[in-house]
Order: C-alpha cells, then sequence, then structure tokens
C-alpha cells in the first residue's frame, strides 16, 4: 500500500518535471486538463494562443457589473481630474528579476524586496551559488540547481539568490516583530511548512514542513496583536491555525464552518480577506460574505451583511484594504476601522467559463463598510474600469494606488484577457464621484501571479506576472522578469518641492504604545503650518495573487509642531503612538511625514 501511495504522489511529479519542453507542443495545455496533473482545480489554456480571441466571441450574460444604486453611481464621476493635474510616472529598473514575483514583500532594515515563486518547475533566470542545489531524488541523485527565491535591492538592483527547499507555490506571509519573513503553506511538501527569513547578512531559509495541522494551499496569514500569526484558509482547509514557535507542530487546526459556507462549485473563497480590526478581532471576508472572529475565544463575534455584485475571492479574485485608521492625540474607546473590497467576477463560474474560453467582463463596483459601526453597512461606488486580479497599495498619504490585472477572466493558467494597464488613485475622504482618478498607463502587462511593494522613497515597485506554467516566453503573456517603479503623482516635479526631509539622526528607531515622540524634518517651504502636516506609518504588506497581506497605514495623532530654525527650515514634531497592538501589531513600520501631499522618505521605526 505505502508503494502506491508512493507512486500516486511522484509520477505526477515526474510528469510535471519533464513537461519542459513538451510543453512548447500547442495541444500539450490539452493533455494537462485532461490528466489532471496538478490538481482537480489546476486547468489550461493555450498559453500560444490569441490574446485577442475574447472579441470574436460573442458572450452572452456578459453584464461585468450590474447597475449599482443611483446614490452609488453620480451622474458625472470625474476619473481624469484637472487637465495639468499630475498621473504618476513608469520607470523600467531592471530586466531580469532572476525569478518571477509571484510573492513579494520589502524587508526591514535592509531595504531589499525579497521575490519568491514556486520551486516546481525546476527552473528560473538565476542558479544557486556554485554546490548548492536541492537533492530531488535521493535514489537517482537528481538535484535543481536553479534559484526560487531572490532578494532584490531596490537601490542599486542586485539580486541576491537563496534557496529554497519546499515548495512556495500560492503561499503566505508576514513579518515578525524583528522584521523577519515567516512564511507558510504552498504546494503539496511546503503545504504544512512554516518558514523563517532573517534579515542579517547570509542569512538563508529555515524550513519546517511539518509545523502546521492542516494543508495551506491560497491561504492567508494575518498578523495579531500581540506579534503571533493566524492563518486562515486554503484548498480544501475550512479552518484557521495560529503558527506554534519555531520548530513545533501543531496537534489540530480549528475548524471554521464559515469557510465552508462561502466555498461554491469554483471555490471563490481561497485567499480570503483577513483584516485586523482596531478592536482586535479579525475581519475575514470570503466570496461575498464576512464575519468578524474573536482570536481569543475562536468564536464569531459578528456576521456582516453580503456584499452585492458578484464574487470577491481567488480565483474570482478581487482586491481589498484596511483603510487609513485615523488616530488622535487623545483617542476615543472605539477607534473605526473600515474596509474596502474592490472588483471581482460577477460570474460564480467564471473559472469554469474561461476553461472553455468564455472571459467574462471582471467587476468594476467597490463596497467600503465600517466594520465598527453598530450596524454596519456596505457602500457601494463605481471604479474607472473593471479589474481582476489587480493589487490594492496604501500610499504613505492615506490614498489608495489600485493597478495590475485585467479587465476580463478571473486567476488561473491563461484565463485572463485584456490587460488592465492604467493604475487609478482611490481618495477615501473625497466626496462620492472624486475619488477615483486615472493615472498613467504602463506598457508591461501585470496578469496571474504579479505583485507590488510600497518602497520607502514612496514609489511603488511592480513585479511579476507569470500566466503560464513554468518559464515561458514565446507565449500569448510571457513569464515576465522586468520589474518597474511607478512613481505616484505626488513625486511629480511640480510639486516635489514641498517634499520635507526626515533628519535621520534625531528620527527614532523604537516606540512604545500610548507614547508621545519627537522626529525632526528639514524643509524648504517659507513657513510649515501644523495643519499642513501628518506622520503616518506603514506595516510593508506581503502580496501575492492580489491580496495584500497586513497591509497597514496609521495616521498618527499630533501633538505639536515648533519651528526650530526658519532659515535653516528646521522643523520639530510631536506625535502620539498608536494606542495598543490591536491598532498597531508590534514590528516595523515605515515612518513618512507629509507635507501638503507629499511625502518624505521614511525612516523604519519598531514599535512593540
Amino acid at each position: 500500500m505505502a508503494n502506491v501511495f508512493r507512486s500516486l504522489v511522484i509520477l505526477p511529479l515526474l510528469f510535471v518535471a519533464s513537461y519542459a519542453q513538451f510543453w512548447l507542443r500547442p495541444d500539450a495545455f490539452e493533455l494537462f486538463n485532461k490528466k489532471k496533473i496538478l490538481g482537480p482545480h489546476e486547468l489550461f489554456n493555450n498559453p500560444f494562443g490569441d490574446a485577442q480571441d475574447y472579441l470574436r466571441k460573442k458572450i452572452e450574460n456578459d453584464f461585468g457589473t450590474e447597475p449599482l444604486p443611483q446614490s452609488a453611481n453620480p451622474s458625472h464621476p470625474n476619473f481624469f481630474g484637472l487637465p495639468n493635474e499630475p498621473k504618476g510616472s513608469w520607470q523600467l529598473v531592471s530586466v531580469n528579476s532572476g525569478v518571477s514575483a509571484m510573492h513579494a514583500i520589502l524587508l526591514p532594515k535592509v531595504d531589499k524586496v525579497l521575490m519568491y515563486d514556486a520551486t516546481i518547475w525546476k527552473k528560473s533566470e538565476i542558479r544557486l551559488p556554485a554546490g548548492h542545489c536541492r537533492l530531488l531524488n535521493e535514489t537517482s541523485g537528481e538535484k535543481d540547481c536553479f534559484c526560487h527565491s531572490v532578494l532584490f535591492d531596490i537601490a542599486t538592483t542586485a539580486i541576491t539568490p537563496l534557496q529554497l527547499h519546499t515548495d512556495t507555490w500560492c503561499s503566505s506571509g508576514g513579518l515578525s516583530i524583528d522584521g523577519n519573513l515567516v512564511g507558510t503553506g504552498g504546494f503539496q511538501g511546503g503545504a504544512k511548512t512554516v518558514r523563517y527569513l532573517e534579515t542579517c547578512k547570509g542569512c538563508n531559509w529555515r524550513e519546517f514542513p511539518t509545523a502546521l495541522a492542516d494543508r495551506r494551499w491560497y491561504s492567508t496569514q494575518a498578523e495579531l496583536p500581540d506579534g503571533g500569526f493566524i492563518v486562515v484558509g486554503g484548498r480544501d482547509a475550512f479552518s484557521y491555525e495560529y503558527i506554534p514557535r519555531e520548530g513545533r507542530s501543531n496537534a489540530k487546526s480549528y475548524f471554521f464552518d464559515f469557510l465552508k459556507k462561502t466555498s461554491d462549485k469554483d471555490e471563490n473563497n481561497l485567499y480570503p480577506f483577513v483584516h485586523l480590526s482596531t478592536d482586535g478581532n479579525l475581519f475575514i471576508f470570503a466570496n461575498d460574505r464576512a464575519v468578524l472572529l474573536d482570536p481569543k475565544s475562536n468564536k464569531v463575534v459578528r456576521e456582516f451583511p453580503a456584499l452585492p455584485g458578484g464574487h470577491r475571492n481567488y480565483p474570482a479574485t478581487g482586491m481589498s484594504v484596511l483603510l487609513p485608521i485615523k488616530l488622535h492625540s487623545k483617542n476615543n474607546i472605539v477607534i473605526p476601522a473600515e474596509v474596502m473590497v474592490c472588483g471581482g467576477s460577477g460570474h460564480r463560474d467564471a473559472y469554469t467559463q474561461a476553461s472553455k474560453d468564455i472571459f467574462y467582463t471582471a467587476l468594476e463596483d467597490c463596497g467600503r463598510i465600517r466594520i465598527t459601526d453598530k450596524k454596519p453597512a456596505w457602500k457601494r461606488e463605481v471604479m474607472p474600469s473593471p479589474r481582476v486580479m489587480g493589487d490594492m497599495m496604501i500610499l504613505p498619504t492615506g490614498d489608495v494606488l489600485l493597478l495590475n490585472g485585467a479587465r476580463r477572466g478571473c486567476s488561473g493558467w491563461g484565463f485572463a484577457r485584456e490587460p488592465n494597464l492604467g493604475p487609478a488613485i482611490y481618495h477615501p475622504k473625497a466626496k462620492l464621484g472624486n475619488r477615483f482618478r486615472e493615472l498613467t498607463a504602463s506598457t508591461i502587462p501585470r496578469m496571474y501571479h504579479s505583485s507590488s511593494v510600497v518602497l520607502p522613497d514612496g514609489k511603488i515597485l511592480v513585479a511579476g506576472s507569470n500566466t503560464n506554467n513554468g518559464y515561458v516566453y514565446n507565449a500569448m503573456f510571457p513569464t515576465e522578469l522586468r520589474v518597474e517603479k511607478f512613481s505616484p503623482p505626488y513625486l511629480d516635479p511640480s510639486v516635489i518641492r514641498r517634499r520635507p526631509v526626515i533628519i535621520a539622526d534625531k528620527a527614532p528607531k523604537q516606540i512604545g504604545y500610548n507614547n508621545l515622540f519627537k522626529l525632526h524634518i528639514k524643509s524648504k517651504a517659507l513657513k510649515v503650518e501644523k495643519t499642513d502636516i501628518k506622520v503616518t506609518m506603514y506595516a510593508p504588506a506581503f502580496t501575492t495573487h492580489g491580496v495584500s497581506m497586513n497591509q497597514r497605514l496609521l495616521d498618527l495623532g499630533l501633538e505639536d509642531l515648533i519651528t526650530e530654525n526658519a532659515f535653516l527650515g528646521i522643523h520639530s514634531i510631536t506625535a502620539v503612538s498608536p494606542p495598543s497592538g490591536k491598532v498597531a501589531p508590534p514590528g516595523y513600520y515605515m515612518l513618512f511625514v507629509v507635507h501638503q501631499g507629499v511625502p518624505s522618505v521614511s525612516s523604519w521605526v519598531q514599535i512593540k
């Protein structure tokens, strides 16, 4: 029996391992679908097909977003802004990231972006250092000497190879209190793994393949008020669990009926959106519904109304963000928390239909809900364009950037069409109808398996995109190794003169909760008013598959601003740190000073 089981596991892997040349056949994807090589949900479209094929096929019932109530749909929404208003710019910074950035996160202290994809392909565009290979088969001696994770230096674009042993395909992650990467799950042998990567020079991955109780493939990892982590969901995992201490293993998980109820024929509830609310509970959104989970009692303490319009999680793959949390010098007991969910698919069977070359128009609506209200309700509005598989990144100013993804289809191997090249900025505090603004488009499609990272200088690093089963370059949408940086409008030459500079040796490196702290800035402005300044703290996101895990921005309360040297433009700011780990989980944040809408380069600060 043991030999039979071993054959069932090994044979598909051998098949995939030998596909490199076979995949170049135009009909290879059909055999992969027939044999279900990777699993019942991993279907393929022809990677060498025509990206314009959807234009020639009449699609019945392709409604996209159904008409919204009049209150959510202003008669003349202004998506374009003023004629001369800055719209941002793109810069190509690297043509070879080594690995296609399926997963990405900015690491504190070293200012490098960790990028990785999957080990299953045994191929990338960078090899491990000589003598460092992954042993695949003890009997045959087969090895994999390619690198599957790298550190990307955001200043020099140099890449440092790192060695992975377990498969990180469709995994999750976040930063520990000390700023180190903690990653979970993945494919097959990596599904129960917890991984650790420190930021020290020469450090490499530490992996514990039996740490988790359930297999976590397409799961979401969220940080808790005490700095620990919860891992929610995954394929066929209607449960959650807490990451154990390094080297230990969980004996069991917690059954989560909510995930079972929100799963449908095409799933549409993988990579659930998980946000830590300001009351210490977890807002968990899957498919079109959400609950509030108390991580102390492991009980659902609230059910939220369903979000109308469609399906929002993988493979429908919308986007979600916890909107910036506004703090004051003296906060009330209840600190408001608001969540926004955008895009996805209006069709429950978008994945099934995409396997038949039917690519439905994605949703172009968003829902906002204040989850701390006594009677929370969704308020919907319209984006400038439909978007599926996009990223939603919080900017240092408190605005939100939407980018990447497609206008049609859903997540999957070749299951989307019509790249959405144009980012949009969202102003949460603006009036309805003036919240969205379209920005300068990129020229590089960022489809399935792309990622985005907010950088210390306020730019956005954009990488990845691989809708093929492996590294394939002559495909409809080639495996993408180019890396771009997007400069939002606040970095335009017309406004950059407002940019303040944080004086590094007078900025805090560590702060406690609910304390006053000082920092000093230098400004070219003739006069700096307290009303023109805000101090924000940004927690770096772990981005993958349209999910930005643990992303968080705090707009701090200000106590005072004093001009200490008007001639040199030196000013001191007294700010109030967040009140608790419920509002700001312990760890590293990028600290920004924003003057008249233009952010400084950040400095790293640790709160604990």
